[in-house]
């Protein structure tokens, strides 16, 4: 069976031998065939209740669920299920801030090159160093938010500090306030120097106000270094109307 069903044409001939002729033309024929495209109601499946959620993966798989739901009601989003232990929560809210700061590193590439962006800056008061390297250093900007964003997920995969996704040790769940303050950066140089682009990319993921409230909710950086503005505008906005 496995012959029958391989794709290396290298196993042809052998297959020939087998009187497999007609086989191999219905195997290699359907192998290129395209997926159809996702129709709009891909990924629309309903809602399940978190008590059901029977995986290792249920607090991911819940969170992602209020993200795909309404993605502007941060406050739903923030809101753990009862009982749910609070170094799990926060562990997986930040390895998806993380995914979703993907979209925005792609975003970015188009104009955040290294020959004009080249450091780490938010204001004219912030230069940021790279700790990727074995002594900090200054990294054109796209090249620290791709290795911040790879050091990241480095350590939120480790399985010597998150061995598990039910249960986390406090130690570990010291760590996530550095990976905070690193990755917040990715929105503070974009605010300040891609502004169209964090716009549009905000405008859609409500990522930055998301993370600005987990952070100031669960106390993982300091109000000091929270310098991109949104919720100062948001405040103003509603003030105005």
């Amino acid at each position: 069976m496995y012959l029958i069903y391989s794709e290396n044409v290298k196993r042809r001939d052998h297959l020939e031998d087998l009187g497999g002729e007609r086989i191999i033309r219905k195997v290699m024929g359907r192998t290129n065939h395209p997926s159809p495209s996702p129709g709009p109601d891909f990924s629309r499946w309903p809602d399940e209740p978190f008590e059901e959620m029977d995986s290792t993966l249920a607090v991911q798989q819940y969170i992602q669920q209020q993200i795909r739901r309404e993605p502007a009601n941060i406050d739903v989003i923030l809101t753990p299920p009862d009982a749910q232990d609070e170094g799990v929560w926060k562990y997986e809210h930040l390895r998806q801030f993380c995914m979703e700061l993907n979209g925005l590193a792609v975003r970015l590439q188009s104009e955040c090159h290294p020959e004009t962006c080249t450091q780490m800056t938010a204001t004219e008061q912030w230069i940021f160093l790279c700790a990727a390297h074995k002594t900090p250093k200054e990294c054109p900007a796209i090249d620290y938010t791709r290795h911040t964003l790879d050091g990241a997920a480095c350590l939120l995969n480790s399985n010597k500090y998150f061995p598990s996704r039910v249960s986390i040790k406090e130690s570990s769940v010291a760590k996530l306030g550095s990976v905070c303050r690193r990755v917040y950066r990715i929105f503070s140089h974009a605010y300040f120097h891609h502004r169209t682009i964090f716009d549009e990319f905000e405008n859609e993921t409500y990522l930055c106000r998301r993370f600005t409230a987990f952070v100031t909710k669960y106390n993982l950086m300091s109000k000091d270094n929270l310098i991109v503005p949104i919720m100062e505008e948001e405040g103003s906005g509603e003030t105005d109307a």
